[in-house]
């Protein structure tokens, strides 16, 4: 099964290991959950206003 990765270098995705920018794609990895979530408020705010668009 294929994963999506993204180069740290340029921030492209792609299924392979191998970057046009020369970089090596990775798995990103989700942020760890935090009960104390700083930006959670702004988050919100972001996908709320995706949702009305």
């Amino acid at each position: 099964m294929n994963h999506i990765l993204k180069c740290p270098k340029c921030g492209s995705y792609g299924l392979s290991e191998k970057c046009k920018c020369g970089g090596k794609r990775a798995r990103p990895k989700p942020p760890k959950y935090s009960p104390e979530d700083k930006y959670g408020k702004y988050r919100r705010k972001w996908k709320e206003g995706q949702k009305i668009k």
